[in-house]
């Protein structure tokens, strides 16, 4: 089963970040032609989604509601003060599974995988595995 990792430098303290170009790039070169692939992200403050890539408002747009919906100064206990990228990233996930068809990931039209950063500027990292089945 391949296992790929590569890591991503995230320039603002929220951000979305495509990663589909790597993450095909990986499925090509397994050369694994129908299965799934995982992506995961080990962090707890970044996590991973599936949406919208084809129009940037789309991100702008969830990055928005989330901070409205978990700002960022709420008296939280955590010392750290990074409370509110915590619960972003359970929000979001740490995984995504795509299915993989025709050596090609299964995504939609105007689907895109994103990176979620929540806590940035930092590097994360992003492991990626594919998996054959069987077909």
């Amino acid at each position: 089963m391949p296992y790929y990792f590569f890591t991503i430098r995230s320039t603002k303290r929220s951000q979305f970040i495509d990663v589909s170009g790597t993450v095909l790039q990986y499925v090509r070169s397994s050369n694994i032609k129908e299965g799934l692939c995982h992506v995961y992200v080990p962090h707890t403050t970044a996590g991973v989604t599936i949406n919208e890539s084809a129009d940037p408002d789309v991100v702008h747009d969830i990055l928005v509601r989330l901070s409205r919906l978990v700002p960022d100064r709420e008296g939280y206990r955590h010392a750290e003060g990074n409370s509110d990228a915590h619960i972003k990233a359970s929000l979001m996930g740490s995984s995504a599974m795509v299915p993989v068809h025709e050596g090609n990931l299964a995504l939609g039209t105007w689907q895109g995988i994103f990176l979620c950063e929540f806590d940035g500027p930092r590097q994360r990292s992003i492991y990626v595995t594919v998996m054959d089945s069987g077909a």
